[in-house]
């Protein structure tokens, strides 16, 4: 449950930053951002499917 709360604070955090931002600076952070939960979410499938072969 405090990890929740947690998460939560730190989005509003970052929404609330983003409002003060420009556009092009939003959504170059976005782009780096949406990139790396991508190359993470590989790593984890890869690993996983290493796991279940063994």
């Amino acid at each position: 449950m405090l990890f929740l709360v947690a998460a939560l604070l730190l989005m509003g955090i970052a929404l609330g930053t983003a409002a003060h931002l420009p556009l092009p600076v939003t959504l170059v952070a976005a782009a780096a951002i949406a990139t790396w939960l991508i190359i993470f979410s590989v790593r984890e499938r890869r690993h996983r499917a290493e796991g279940a072969t063994r």
